[in-house]
């Protein structure tokens, strides 16, 4: 049965694409009313596809300038822009209309404010540190058959290493993304999971303890623990030392040292996607052996097979990570096998308010 249907799907998707290629069919699709508009969503996508670097180069230009801070602050001439930004007249005013039909800026008067998209990427910081990031992946990405063939500059590959020999700046900088980008992500955690269920958590791959953190001014009576490589978990100690909550910070690394014991909680936040099939599949064994009959493991991440966010996992997680040259985006069913192979008894999914942020699994022991 799945074979009759899949040649059934195949021959819909094959007259499908030959009548999308003939050229005759668009320019009639074109013309006539009720398929104008379609005709005209597809244009546009096709347009958007190839200018989406240009879009995100145009987002970058006005982080980076300083002009979307300034215009947060309050609306400004074309003069007070080019101040703001360090620009010429000239340039800041292709910079604010090449925002506008982005929604990242908008006209009003003689003024420029900010537009829908530029004042919600203004209070979300992870946003902007991630766009500035993408230098980076843009650099690997300059020739993506090259990256997927293992060459290429390999930028982000250098950036981060799970073997503890990164540079420290490079720790530093990692570390701070994953910092600013975390509120969203705790966001999706709490409003799916009760954690006050819980005594002590271990945050695995946790960074600068912003997880943790987060959770443990949420759930008064709940310990942590970050467990991370010495570099990172030494910052995370002098972070922790001036915030008065329950939390440690242990070093180590997951792949090869022994996992701390003593939590009925175990939280893999963004960690396991960075991994490949193998060492997850071990450290969700190692997780297992170490948490108390009935413990619990969470994976919170965005997830491969999301329906509302189809691009976030495959499209930019697939590439993103294949630039990383470690892990891949999973979808749900992927996760509850490999935690069942582990021995988990219990896997499900918690649905979160947005999911292109993360998911939430919950795996219990």
């Amino acid at each position: 049965m799945a074979n009759r249907l899949d040649r059934l799907r195949l021959g819909w998707t094959g007259w499908r694409n030959r009548l999308l290629a003939a050229p005759g069919f668009r320019r009639w699709a074109a013309r006539v009313a009720p398929l104008r508009p379609v005709a005209h969503r597809y244009a546009r996508d096709l347009f958007d596809l190839s200018a989406g670097f240009i879009y995100s180069q145009i987002t970058q230009a006005l982080i980076e300038s300083g002009l979307l801070a300034a215009l947060a602050e309050r609306p400004h001439d074309e003069a007070g822009a080019a101040r703001a930004a360090g620009l010429t007249p000239e340039a800041v005013r292709v910079l604010l209309r090449a925002g506008e039909p982005l929604a990242l800026t908008e006209r009003v008067g003689d003024l420029w404010t900010l537009g829908t998209r530029g004042a919600a990427m203004s209070t979300s910081p992870g946003v902007a540190e991630m766009i500035a990031h993408h230098r980076l992946l843009y650099a690997d990405l300059a020739d993506p058959l090259a990256m997927l063939r293992g060459g290429g500059p390999g930028r982000l590959a250098a950036l981060w290493r799970y073997d503890g020999t990164a540079e420290p700046a490079d720790t530093a900088s990692y570390s701070a993304l994953m910092a600013a980008s975390q509120p969203m992500v705790v966001e999706q955690a709490l409003a799916a999971y009760d954690f006050a269920r819980h005594r002590h958590m271990l945050d695995i791959g946790g960074g600068l303890g912003a997880f943790a953190e987060a959770v443990c001014r949420a759930t008064p009576g709940l310990s942590a623990a970050v467990f991370d490589l010495p570099p990172v978990a030494a910052r995370a100690a002098a972070r922790f030392a001036g915030l008065g909550l329950p939390i440690q910070a242990i070093p180590g690394s997951f792949t090869c040292d022994p996992l701390p014991g003593g939590h009925d909680l175990i939280t893999l936040v963004r960690v396991a996607h960075d991994h490949d099939d193998a060492p997850v599949a071990a450290l969700l064994t190692r997780i297992h052996a170490a948490l108390p009959p009935g413990g619990t493991l969470l994976i919170v991440e965005p997830l491969a097979d999301v329906r509302s966010a189809p691009r976030v996992g495959a499209s930019y997680f697939g590439f993103y990570l294949a630039a990383m040259r470690s892990g891949r985006p999973r979808s749900f069913a992927e996760y509850r096998a490999m935690a069942r192979a582990a021995g988990f008894a219990s896997v499900r999914l918690r649905p979160t308010p947005l999911p292109l942020a993360a998911s939430v699994i919950v795996i219990r022991r």
